[in-house]
């Protein structure tokens, strides 16, 4: 409370006089105003042991369960000044809940310690107690370092994304499109296989990857015919791709994931017959399992899960026809490669390791299509 005083009463002591707050009933003192309200000094035995409450409004409201010689004035807040009512009701109204004040449209529980405004964790960027907003942080004049560069990280050194199975979401959206497309015409499949040259030996090659038709490595790491070989291709991503893209970052988890796919094209470009015509998303699935584990081993957490589930479609893989296990061997070396240098790169050179790496993989999968390609024409 503010406004405290001392007055004197009729015999000379002094007793606190209090001023609440809004709302709030103030003790006020008999020897001031009586049970009536009205002011002026009484008699020291006309008085009251002790003084009612007085509310904001005049009214005069005596002090509820008695009171008497060696018992303390009770102070009664307002309830009013506790809760908010809900208009033309007695209940109190349900609280808003908290918003983002850069994303109005996400929800959150942080404030900035600050500026004490609400903000969303792809906002939040670490301060030395609590978190900060990226206004605050920069400051008023638009100094001080940018959010992005003291924004939480991931064990990789990505930022923390509010959703952190949006690549993931926007892989799986463009499988689905291309099976859709895929089950509508078969003019679409014959166009995106991966086809090593045709026709084959001894004529010239006019079709396939050979033939100048590269992208068929990138186009058939996202194409399936038949719905069984869609669903498992489209689970794995989804368990392994979710956890993977949270813990790397939206960028490392996509370079990863295409990267092991084109590794799972180029060495069954190398390895496979040439007019053989392989499709699917395996490469990069077993990719997504190489860094999965690295990812386990580097945090100390139990591997025999997905070692356990990669031995299982390992033996799919050589046991089954019509595999092209080519595509699976390679994006899983690919992937544990990959993996590795994302997880175990030195921090104060962590980008250049990691795309460095990514960029030897590419190296690598563009000198084997050129060696291959200069072998079949």
């Amino acid at each position: 409370m503010t406004g405290g005083g001392v007055r004197p009463d009729a015999t000379g002591a002094g007793r606190p006089a209090w001023r609440g707050r809004r709302g709030t009933a103030c003790l006020a003192w008999s020897a001031e105003v009586g049970l009536s309200g009205e002011t002026g000094r009484t008699k020291p035995a006309d008085r009251e042991p002790f003084a009612p409450l007085v509310r904001k409004d005049g009214r005069v409201r005596p002090v509820s369960g008695g009171h008497g010689p060696g018992r303390h004035p009770a102070i009664i807040d307002d309830l009013g000044d506790l809760m908010e009512q809900a208009p033309g009701s007695g209940r109190p109204a349900a609280q808003t809940p908290l918003t983002c004040y850069r994303h109005p449209d996400r929800e959150t529980g942080i404030r900035c310690t600050r500026c004490e405004r609400p903000i969303c964790p792809e906002c939040m960027i670490s301060a030395s107690v609590g978190f900060q907003c990226p206004d605050c942080v920069r400051g008023a004049s638009g100094g001080g370092p940018s959010p992005a560069a003291v924004r939480p990280r991931t064990i990789a050194g990505g930022p923390i994304a509010a959703d952190p199975r949006l690549v993931t979401k926007i892989l799986l959206g463009i499988n689905l499109a291309v099976f859709i497309a895929v089950q509508a015409s078969t003019t679409v499949l014959n166009d995106l296989v991966l086809v090593g040259a045709w026709p084959p030996a001894p004529f010239h090659p006019t079709e396939g990857v050979a033939g100048g038709e590269w992208w068929r490595m990138v186009t058939s790491m996202f194409t399936h015919e038949a719905i069984w070989h869609f669903a498992f291709n489209m689970l794995g991503l989804w368990w392994l791709g979710g956890p993977l893209e949270a813990a790397l970052g939206r960028a490392r988890y996509l370079a990863l994931y295409l990267t092991s796919g084109l590794a799972g094209s180029a060495l069954t470009y190398l390895l496979a017959a040439p007019a053989s015509a392989t499709l699917g998303a395996s490469g990069a699935i077993f990719g997504l399992f190489g860094a999965t584990a690295v990812l386990l081993r580097r945090l100390n957490q139990d591997m025999r899960p997905v070692l356990a589930l990669l031995a299982i479609n390992l033996i799919f893989t050589f046991s089954w026809s019509n595999i092209a296990w080519q595509a699976h061997i390679g994006g899983l070396v690919a992937g544990v490669v990959v993996g590795y240098a994302m997880v175990h790169a030195p921090r104060e050179r962590r980008a250049l390791v990691q795309y460095g790496t990514c960029a030897l993989v590419l190296a690598a999968i563009v000198l084997i299509t050129l060696l291959r390609t200069a072998q079949l024409t």
